[in-house]
């Protein structure tokens, strides 16, 4: 990605959840180190610790005090992945966000295909092209993407991969909500942002098991896709027209 003058003024934030992945978290170390040398933008890794019950958490110390560019917070109990996610935009000081998953199944390396796009695209999401995944897991994917498509029509075609960038100003007014992760494109559509999808590599599970059933791949994205239908049937969006106010330091006096 070449350091356009749009660019030269952004920082990014990579969040990456983390429940139980200490197998591979080293490895993914290695493989965001690599975009860490390319990145043209100001880059910082907020690792999300969400209640791993392993040794991820002691892990994740060790890695973020030995380099500066590495960084965690750690919630108390395990809440899942969207409010891990939320507690991660919450928590970051950028102008862009980014997220991935710690399985190291996509690569950071992509994230500099995606940067090109600012600003003209206020998200931009990825397509895993070709899955390296179990027949169950891509089939309840492929059906769970399907009926989201068709019930809300937000255009999407893989909401579930784990690789993307959102301006924080578009990340910051996303409403936490059980399975808000697969609603992210969907959620900046209805700020009037714009969103670019473009195909990512996506490779087999490094280590570890994966944390999704046919269950929580199906039926309860289904659920979460009539809860998503009913915010958005209400959801607002103000612009100010015009405004007078005085200056910070004065009103504090």
């Amino acid at each position: 990605a070449s350091l356009t003058p749009y660019l030269a003024q952004q920082s990014l934030t990579v969040l990456v959840p983390v429940f139980n992945e200490e197998e591979s978290l080293r490895q993914f170390v290695v493989e965001m180190d690599k975009f860490l040398d390319l990145t043209p933008v100001a880059t910082t890794v907020l690792f999300v610790n969400d209640g791993s019950t392993d040794g991820s958490l002691a892990l994740l110390r060790s890695i973020c005090q030995a380099n500066p560019r590495y960084e965690f917070i750690s919630l108390r109990q395990n809440r899942g992945l969207s409010t891990a996610i939320k507690a991660g935009i919450d928590q970051a000081r950028t102008t862009l966000i980014g997220y991935i998953d710690s399985d190291i199944q996509t690569t950071p390396l992509d994230f500099l295909e995606f940067l090109p796009y600012f600003p003209e695209y206020d998200m931009v999401n990825g397509i895993r092209a070709k899955r390296q995944d179990t027949f169950v897991k891509k089939m309840s994917s492929l059906i769970a993407n399907t009926v989201r498509r068709t019930l809300i029509n937000d255009g999407i075609q893989d909401t579930g991969c784990p690789l993307k960038i959102i301006k924080t100003e578009y990340a910051r007014r996303l409403p936490l909500f059980h399975g808000m992760h697969r609603f992210l494109g969907a959620l900046v559509q209805l700020q009037g942002g714009r969103v670019k999808q473009l195909p990512v590599r996506h490779f087999p599970r490094f280590a570890g098991t994966a944390k999704y059933t046919l269950w929580n791949r199906a039926w309860k994205p289904l659920i979460d896709t009539f809860g998503f239908r009913w915010i958005r049937s209400r959801w607002k969006n103000y612009e100010i027209g015009e405004q007078q106010r005085a200056a910070v330091a004065e009103a504090v006096r």
